[in-house]
């Protein structure tokens, strides 16, 4: 007698939304440009101001926005308070939710110690703007270069525990061997970084800089991030195949068993490898051709930024719609409201209204950070198109900043 046993497991609701995403994204970026801000904000290297300017103006604006993706994700955002009330040593969530708001204080004063002598020299503005540089700058005394520097190196270390906190909280979780693996939290720095350089590169060309010092350097961390995510990939891959790591045989059995996951991981392998040789041939490139070239580095910086965000995506949502008490996959369809693609466009509309906010009402062109005019080396000869525009930006608290 042949008899059929029916197994059935229950479908679980998938535990983090888009809102997770966004988060991991925009503090990534947050805390992979407070690092490209450094040297010039902490260390005084004039060479990087220019990228300096625009990478703290992305770090602030990514680290206010970023918290209200993360109490979105929350599901009931007022019940935030739980950590701090039922705080849990043993929980990287626990710790994260003391390191997060000290991080996010800590660029807030960074910022404004950075832009107030700006502020300052812009106090006599007409009209509003001058009322909100009276206002922000908190009076006329001196902005103590040591105190910028204390404040910037205690912001890096903070923002290193950003780093260690959002990568092992997904690493932690042993129930998808997916998360659980060593080699995630580096993989979410060294993507950070790739979104971090490309976010700089659309920044240059939208806020109309065009400055060529600023592409280079950032083709050069593009790189350098590129070299290294590829590094972390392929030691995960060879962690697997010789010690048979549960994550990478769940990988692979994903892509073997999974039309999706197969498409995925092309488009993931191309889009890396297609990225990295475009950052090659354009560091690569005669100065001389530089300038037409780089005219189209922000496509490179849009391409970087899809490769950030898509990973994350890919990490926190498609490893979701793995069954886990049951083979085969889950179909997740992203829905059109607030959980779904209005959570997304309306997070990334709300770091546009901060990057519009602090345009519209901080001189942060004209803010030295660490440079000044007679430290800053000339300009290369591919860079004379530029000239006067750049030495107008390094003119301290010059009354037009649009």
């Amino acid at each position: 007698m042949n008899s059929a046993i029916e197994l059935l497991a229950p479908r679980y609701d998938i535990a983090w939304y888009p809102w997770a995403v966004q988060y991991f994204f925009l503090i990534a970026l947050s805390y992979a440009t407070l690092w490209l801000a450094a040297p010039a904000l902490v260390f005084g290297k004039p060479t990087w101001l220019p990228t300096a300017r625009l990478a703290l103006l992305a770090c602030l604006s990514t680290t206010l926005v970023a918290p209200v993706a993360l109490l979105a994700d929350l599901h009931q955002p007022l019940r935030f308070w739980h950590f701090y009330a039922y705080s849990n040593t043993h929980s990287w969530m626990s710790v994260g939710s003391l390191i997060l708001p000290l991080y996010v204080v800590g660029v807030v004063v960074t910022a404004w110690l950075a832009w107030r002598p700006a502020l300052q020299a812009n106090r006599q503005a007409p009209g509003f703007a001058g009322l909100i540089a009276r206002w922000l700058s908190l009076g006329d005394s001196p902005t103590p270069r040591a105190l910028l520097v204390l404040v910037g190196l205690g912001t890096l270390v903070l923002s290193t525990g950003i780093m260690l906190y959002t990568g092992a909280e997904v690493a932690i979780v042993k129930a998808r061997p997916l998360w659980h693996t060593g080699w995630l939290p580096p993989m979410f720095v060294a993507t950070g970084f790739i979104a971090a350089a490309g976010l700089l590169m659309v920044l240059n060309r939208v806020s109309g800089l065009h400055n060529l010092s600023v592409t280079r350097q950032m083709l050069k961390v593009m790189l350098g991030a590129c070299l290294v995510a590829g590094l972390v990939a392929i030691s995960w891959f060879l962690d697997g195949i010789n010690a048979h790591v549960g994550s990478v045989v769940a990988a692979m059995e994903s892509v073997r068993g999974s039309a999706e996951w197969r498409s995925t991981a092309l488009w993931g392998g191309l889009t890396g490898v297609a990225l990295l040789g475009a950052v090659l041939y354009l560091l690569t490139r005669p100065a001389a051709h530089r300038p037409a070239l780089y005219a189209w580095t922000w496509v490179v910086g849009l391409v970087a930024l899809h490769v950030g965000w898509m990973f994350r995506w890919v990490v926190l949502m498609d490893v979701q719609t793995v069954a886990r008490h049951s083979a085969g996959f889950h179909h997740y369809g992203i829905p059109a409201g607030s959980s779904g693609i209005l959570g997304i466009v309306g997070t990334f509309g709300l770091w546009l209204t901060a990057i519009l906010l602090v345009e519209l009402f901080v001189p942060w062109r004209q803010a030295r950070q660490g440079g000044s005019v007679a430290e800053a080396s000339p300009a290369p000869p591919a860079a004379t198109h530029t000239a006067v525009e750049n030495t107008a930006n390094n003119i301290e608290g010059a009354p037009r900043h649009g």
